[in-house]
């Protein structure tokens, strides 16, 4: 009874080493086209037609949501998104006591809500840059909005107890 290695069974180890290939060495043995198209063995392929609404040839592309959150958020005032961080910060806050209360929540509530944010905060440090604030009195600024910030519940507690 001969007993067999695997390297010797193995399609790659029959080829010998200093031997170049055309093909990469591979254990798919399947039929080689060697670069011919592929309308010499799916005919149809060639003639299937472009969607009109993709690609390059495409006269409007539709905007993407990132880019119209962006436009939103511009759009505010000053004194709006540093609310609107103050009560994303808030719904922040209830997501982690829900979680820890091991509540249902959706998970990926926190991602977009922290991404919200950091779009506001962004915002709000262009809008510094252009008056001309440097980082160190923004800096300033900062702790001093945050230390005047008056705690609220967030928007989704106030609708419950409106109701």
């Amino acid at each position: 009874m001969a007993t067999m290695s695997l390297a010797a069974a193995s399609p790659l180890a029959s080829i010998p080493r200093g031997v170049a290939t055309s093909a990469p060495r591979t254990a798919f043995l399947g039929p080689r086209t060697g670069g011919t198209p592929a309308t010499r063995f799916f005919p149809g392929l060639a003639a299937a037609p472009q969607p009109a609404g993709r690609g390059p040839a495409a006269a409007v592309a539709p905007m993407a949501k990132r880019e119209q959150d962006l436009e939103e958020i511009r759009g505010m005032t000053t004194e709006q998104l540093e609310e609107e961080v103050v009560d994303l910060k808030g719904e922040l806050f209830l997501l982690r006591l829900k979680r820890s209360a091991r509540q249902e929540f959706k998970n990926s509530e926190f991602c977009r809500m922290r991404k919200r944010i950091a779009r506001m905060l962004t915002v709000k440090r262009e809008r510094e840059i252009e008056q001309g604030i440097n980082k160190r009195l923004s800096r300033k600024l900062d702790r001093k909005w945050k230390q005047s910030i008056v705690v609220r519940p967030p928007p989704s507690l106030r609708e419950n107890k409106e109701e």
